[in-house]
């Protein structure tokens, strides 16, 4: 989840204008030979001519890139957050271990999960003109934070207890995970991943991060902000998942309009169908699960039960709610992001193979019933260009339901172990009962057909739309087709604004509406010639944004290129292959409310980049 500097060019043309020389004496009477006058004083230069006016502004390396700030050898940039207060918080995601340098703002060593943010700035009333930080060079400047504006202040790394808050610090540790039933360390997490700032007052609020790894979870610090702007913890916890068996690999996320957290459930999806291995879920030789089935020991974890979007209710009491939205379907989720209509979210399958899907609430601000959906994209004629082409996008219906009704089906699945395992064989879902359900079949194929053994010959339903989604989806028509579909966001107010008409952004009207989205990658099934997508491989790895039209009723109907990164070139080693003053392997992104967007690479550079990116600029 990564650097270019403006220039002024300034051009003026002078005018200078010469003096004439003087007129020559008068000649003398005339005689025999008369004497030829003294020659005149030469006349005065002119006067100098107006200065040309200055030339027009030169744009930032010709991208319109700012680069915001660095972080250290080893990591990428995670949890890019702006509050409404103006506060950008962003994260250090697994630096390397051997970073020794003592960063001059906080006196610590960056070698850990990090979590901070940056102090001192308004990003709400940031300058246009902001000059790039610099391509760190020392060994000190690689190896700690290096920002463009304000200071990177940390507010805590991983293992951290806050020993000095008492009653309220955290014994645990902070990314530290324990098994639900016997209460044994599995794991100090290193990858720290979506922030989320929820206001409790002025200039105080709880920080949500999520932390990305097998198991995972969420904290929460409880934080104040002093009148300089340095914040300071006085509370410190991680959010209990235990009443939905635990979570994992908690990616990005957003907070709803309503005030909660979602959290995003990415890589825990290895099971069934879905697998991009021969070993299955329940295979005792398949070490992928390790850390789940720690985390449930001695019960067998179920794969149903991992891979959805999870909402943190009543966020910032003593007990917060955990509820997972098995309606949003199940998948590697990147980033789950709710529109100003409080029912449609949009969700990014980040994985090769990928699908963009849309889920539409019955009611508002209750995302546990409503309809399932995946995108069909129709890319431009003629071109294949990744700077300059574009998808049309309509919305297949997948299928309607509610957690309650999802939760039925998925404790089906409770107690298979790894006793059921049979090589060749799925314990859980098959291609074949994915195939039945999309065909429309009445009933589900028999084991001797292909179907699995928990479902052989009973009535179809309508499961396979929301435990096995990214194949559901790509058998009725969607496009499933991106790889690494990375981070989506919106500036609520500028799409509110857009859409009905209210005067929510000062100083500017917005009268269009758009989702941005991070692609790490534009590789793979996006290039091979196959499908919906087939771009050229020029920009590959490298990445870019790209930006949905939003229309009035909250639906993306198009998907365009914002800006990319360089050239990739394959036959470079590391982070040559990405232009270092361009974009290399985009993971997340945040929209202003000045338009602009942050960009948080994960890329191949040494110091991956945090970016500011004007679209106006183009």
């Amino acid at each position: 989840m990564k650097r270019v500097a403006y220039s002024l060019i300034a051009a003026a043309i002078t005018l200078a204008l010469t003096g004439c020389d003087g007129d020559e004496g008068e000649q003398g009477q005339a005689g025999p030979v008369g004497e030829v006058g003294t020659p005149g004083v030469d006349g005065s230069n002119g006067t100098d001519g107006v200065d040309g006016e200055n030339g027009v502004d030169g744009s930032n390396g010709g991208s319109g890139l700012t680069r915001l700030a660095t972080v250290p050898a080893g990591a990428e940039v995670t949890g890019i957050f702006l509050s409404e207060m103006g506060d950008l918080f962003f994260n250090v995601q697994h630096p390397s271990d051997t970073n020794t340098a003592t960063d001059n703002v906080n006196n610590k060593v960056i070698n850990r999960g990090t979590v901070g943010v940056l102090r001192g700035i308004n990003f709400n009333n940031l300058p246009k003109n902001i000059v790039s930080s610099p391509v760190p060079e020392s060994d000190f400047e690689r190896q700690v934070v290096i920002s463009a504006v304000g200071e990177y202040q940390i507010l805590g790394q991983t293992g951290d207890t806050y020993s000095e808050l008492g009653d309220n610090g955290l014994a645990g540790g902070l990314g530290v995970h324990y098994g639900i039933n016997n209460n044994q360390k599995i794991l100090e997490n290193n990858n720290p991943d979506f922030n989320g700032f929820i206001a409790s007052g002025e200039n105080e609020g709880y920080l949500f991060t999520n932390w990305e790894s097998y198991p995972g979870g969420v904290s929460r610090l409880k934080m104040s902000k002093s009148a300089q702007g340095a914040w300071s913890v006085t509370d410190a916890m991680m959010i209990d998942f235990d009443g939905v068996k635990g979570t994992a690999a908690n990616c990005f996320g957003s907070v709803s309009p309503w005030g909660t957290p979602l959290t995003s459930e990415e890589w825990i999806v290895n099971s069934t169908v879905d697998s991009t291995t021969d070993a299955s879920w329940n295979d005792p030789a398949d070490t992928a699960t390790d850390g789940i089935e720690a985390l449930t020991a001695p019960d067998f974890p179920n794969p149903y039960r991992y891979g959805y979007t999870a909402e943190i209710k009543n966020p910032t009491t003593d007990t917060p709610d955990v509820v997972k939205h098995f309606t949003i379907g199940r998948y590697e989720h990147e980033n789950s992001v709710v529109m100003p209509d409080r029912r449609t979210v949009y969700s990014s399958q980040d994985d090769t193979g990928g699908v963009m899907f849309k889920f539409i609430a019955d009611q508002p601000e209750d995302l546990s019933a409503g309809t399932l959906y995946g995108a069909k994209l129709t890319q431009d004629v003629g071109l294949n260009e990744p700077t300059v082409t574009g998808f049309d996008v309509e919305w297949v219906e997948l299928a309607t339901s509610t957690n309650a009704n999802i939760e039925t089906w998925i404790s089906e699945y409770d107690n298979i172990t790894s006793d059921d395992y049979v090589e060749g064989k799925t314990s859980y879902m098959s291609m074949a009962d994915v195939q039945a359900w999309a065909n429309g079949d009445a009933t589900y194929p028999a084991e001797a057909d292909g179907g699995s053994p928990v479902t052989a010959g009973k009535p179809m339903d309508n499961r396979a739309a929301f435990l096995e989604s990214r194949q559901a989806a790509r058998l009725k028509g969607a496009t499933a087709e991106w790889r690494k579909l990375e981070g989506i966001s919106i500036n609520h107010d500028r799409v509110l604004e857009a859409i009905t008409g209210q005067d929510m952004i000062a100083d500017e009207v917005v009268n269009k509406a758009y989702m941005y989205i991070g692609i790490a990658d534009l590789d793979n099934t996006m290039i091979d010639d196959e499908g919906d997508i087939q771009l050229s491989s020029r920009v590959k790895d490298c990445g870019g944004v790209y930006r949905a039209h939003i229309d009035s009723n909250y639906s993306l109907t198009r998907i365009e290129p914002v800006v990319m990164g360089a050239t990739y070139r394959s036959t470079l080693n590391g982070a040559e292959r990405c232009d270092v003053d361009q974009l290399s392997q985009p993971d997340n992104v945040i929209v202003m409310r000045d338009g602009r967007i942050i960009i948080g690479e994960d890329g191949f550079q040494e110091n991956n980049t945090l970016w500011m990116y004007d679209p106006k600029s183009k």
